[in-house]
């Protein structure tokens, strides 16, 4: 990966800012894209009228700054699972937002797959409609490249892929090499963060723990985005995500450097 990255983060590092706020803060530490929570206790989130969605995406019109994601919290292998899919593919294309994100969720048994292609192939075909892809992250009941790969080998749809959270993979035992392998078919971006350790995953600057960062963006390509997940929202306590930024942006582009 060179020049052509491109870099997000996700508004977990700052919950409940105005939009006007998180686009400010990309604009100002060099950030092209924000992931976007949504979150009803955020101001982004599938309930807002279509005027709200075209005053947001005007806000990052105007300043050049993509909506990358709209990050939601549909739990795609649990059966039981409330959140549409279809609301959050249409808050994406209203936002022109190339990306909407899911969980797993699953509840650990062996009709969790079957539950997640289901659902996912339920909504393959508006999403494609709208110009969307739907992302299933490496998380909780599906944390590994292998888990998700094998999701999306029976989906079978190009307009539902993969976000590889790095830690998620790495909690779960998978090395960045084969993390890549299982998900290259599949990859829409990934997800960066640092942690002192399995134990405890505070979220810390990049490149200030044990994350294996310069492994993971060995395999990638010229072209793509990376964003930084600092989960501030769950961490109240962890140092606040502003100040850090272009820090960030920078530890990631010494990594990328051949």
């Amino acid at each position: 990966m060179n020049g052509g990255v491109r870099y997000a983060f996700s508004t977990l590092g700052v919950p409940g800012l105005p939009v006007t706020e998180v686009v400010r803060l990309a604009v100002a530490h060099g950030y092209q894209g924000v992931e976007l929570r949504a979150h009803p206790e955020e101001p982004v989130h599938p309930g807002i009228d279509a005027r709200q969605r075209a005053a947001v995406a005007a806000e990052f019109a105007a300043h050049g700054v993509r909506v990358l994601t709209v990050a939601g919290y549909a739990r795609v292998a649990d059966p039981d699972d409330a959140e549409r899919l279809d609301a959050l593919v249409d808050l994406a294309h209203d936002l022109g937002a190339p990306y909407v994100r899911v969980f797993p969720g699953g509840r650990g048994g062996p009709e969790d797959d079957g539950v997640a292609v289901r659902r996912l192939r339920s909504v393959a075909a508006l999403a494609a409609d709208r110009g969307v892809r739907v992302l299933l992250e490496t998380h909780d009941s599906h944390r590994t490249g292998a888990a998700v790969a094998r999701v999306l080998d029976r989906v079978g749809a190009p307009s539902v892929g993969a976000l590889w959270d790095v830690l998620h993979t790495w909690l779960g035992g998978e090395s960045p090499a084969d993390t890549y392998a299982a998900l290259a078919p599949h990859l829409g971006y990934v997800q960066v963060k640092d942690v002192a350790s399995a134990q405890d995953t505070t979220p810390l600057p990049l490149g200030a723990g044990v994350l294996p960062l310069a492994e993971a963006l060995a395999p990638l390509g010229p072209d793509g985005w990376l964003c930084w997940e600092y989960e501030k929202r769950w961490y109240p306590d962890a140092a606040g995500l502003p100040a850090l930024l272009t820090a960030g942006r920078e530890r990631l582009a010494a990594l990328l450097r051949p």
